[in-house]
Order: C-alpha cells, then sequence, then structure tokens
C-alpha cells in the first residue's frame, strides 16, 4: 500500500516543523526533517548510520560536532535573500549540535545511509554552484548544494527558486529506475517555501502506469514525497517558490528520464 505523499507543516513551539523518515515515509534512501530555533537555543542530531547535510536555510549559527567546531556559520536572514547557502556534511557516527546565533535560525536536515567514507566538512557558499535552468515561464534558478561531483555516499541536495507563475521540475521527469546509463533510481523530497507565506503551489506525482497520480496544493513548510514517478510543480501568480530537494538511491548520479508527452517542450 502506498504511503502518504504530502507532509504538512507544524505550527508549534517545537523545533521540528516537518519530519519525513523512512520509518513513517516507507523511503529507503531519504530522511528529511526542518527545524527552526531561537537565539540562544541549541540542536543537536546524531548520524548514526546515515550521513547528514545540513542546511542553514536562514539564521546564523554556531557548530560543534565530535572533534570540530565552526563558529558564525550563516549568511542569509531569509531564504528569498537567494544566495547560496552554508551546509554541515555531517560523515557516519558523528554528530552536530548547532547554537542559534541570531534571533531566528532555520535548519534542514537531510539524511541517507552511509558507509561513512567522507569526512564532516562545511560547504561554504562559494562552493556552491548557481545555474539558471529553463526558459520563459519554465525558468527557474538552482544551487546545487551537494551535487553529484562533491563527496558524499548517498546524499544529493539542491535548493530551486521558482518565479511567480513559473512551473519548475518541467518538463516533467522521473528517476525511478536504475537503468544507466540513462536512468538512476532516486527517492527524493521537496521541501516548499513561498513568499509571500500565505499562498499556496500545486505539485503532482504520477507514473506512466498511472498507480499514482495525485497533485496537491502545497502551502508554506509541507514536504512532498516522491518515492517514484514525474513530480513537476507550479508556483502560483503573487507567491515566489522556494523548494530543497534531498536524493538518494543506490547509484549516486542523477539521471532523469522526460515525460515522453511533453518533452518536446524542451525545444520550444
Amino acid at each position: 500500500m502506498q504511503k502518504k505523499l504530502l507532509y504538512k507543516s507544524i505550527k508549534s513551539e517545537q523545533p521540528s516543523l516537518v519530519r519525513v523518515m523512512p520509518e513513517e515515509s516507507g523511503l529507503q534512501f531519504v530522511g528529511f526533517e526542518a527545524c527552526k530555533i531561537q537565539k540562544g537555543e541549541t540542536i543537536k542530531r546524531e548520524a548514526k548510520e546515515n550521513e547528514i547535510c545540513a542546511v542553514i536555510l536562514s539564521g546564523k549559527v554556531k557548530i560543534t560536532t565530535k572533534e570540530l567546531t565552526f563558529d558564525d556559520i550563516g549568511n542569509r536572514l531569509d531564504i528569498f535573500e537567494k544566495i547560496p547557502p552554508y551546509a554541515l556534511y555531517v560523515t557516519k557516527d558523528d554528530c552536530c549540535e548547532m547554537e542559534a546565533l541570531t534571533e531566528v535560525v532555520e535548519i534542514a536536515f537531510c539524511s541517507s545511509p552511509s558507509a561513512g567514507s567522507y569526512p564532516t566538512r562545511v560547504i561554504k557558499p562559494a562552493d556552491v554552484e548557481v545555474i539558471e535552468r529553463g526558459k520563459g515561464n519554465m525558468k527557474r534558478y538552482v544551487h546545487n548544494i551537494l551535487p553529484e561531483d562533491r563527496e558524499a555516499d548517498s546524499l544529493l541536495v539542491v535548493e530551486v527558486f521558482t518565479p511567480e507563475g513559473n512551473w519548475s521540475s518541467y518538463p516533467p521527469h522521473k528517476h525511478d529506475v536504475l537503468n544507466l546509463p540513462v536512468e538512476t533510481l532516486l527517492e527524493e523530497t521537496y521541501y516548499h517555501r513561498m513568499k509571500p507565506d500565505k499562498g499556496f503551489a500545486f505539485q503532482r506525482v504520477y507514473t506512466d502506469d498511472q498507480s499514482i497520480d495525485a497533485a496537491f496544493a502545497i502551502k508554506d513548510g509541507d514536504v512532498v514525497v516522491v518515492p517514484k514517478g514525474y513530480h513537476p510543480v507550479a508556483a502560483s501568480p503573487g507567491h515566489e517558490l522556494y523548494y530543497l530537494n534531498v536524493m538518494a538511491g543506490p547509484t549516486r548520479l542523477w539521471r532523469f528520464h522526460n515525460d515522453k508527452d511533453l518533452e518536446w517542450l524542451l525545444n520550444k
């Protein structure tokens, strides 16, 4: 039976705003949690059998791991400043504790099973590739935080800014079959934010055989789970859309297959 695909953000005093872990989502490779802490508060996460990419979405933090300390990490006070973020890669069996240095800090913890091949390190904004993708009303702007050419065992992490009224992850594509060199099997989560935050966006998840065919009205802070299939997104007029993608699978390569009925849009 298919697990649910939409996880709603919890507006509460708890640090964890939304949490999507394999034990509840049915995913094998991807875990995700978005948290918010106030100045002076700390939050700690253990990697255990996973690797973690902790993205500093907004605010500044002091970071302590088992062996390292990093002071004053973070460079944007709002996600929609659209500058590349700082992130922390945490290796298997390590941990990270973050103390908020600004009034509010937002952090995304992205996780996946790991062999522990690479050391804990800070990912600096200068390390993040910035890309413009698509054209016309399919244009969006990409920050490659942890792409396949950077050290990690499983995780691929990217954030995308979609202008109001535009489509993203479009033409629709999928990556749910291990068929190298043309396609890889990668599970995925989408963590959505929008500006202004009282709007909505849409996301559809569907497969060729229609075993999954669902569409969601997305609100600020929601997470959509993509176990397989195509997964396009639309930003509503008047509302700019941000999403943080986490992907992982048995092969750490992003090779995708476009919906053949819509692939012609690439040549539009």
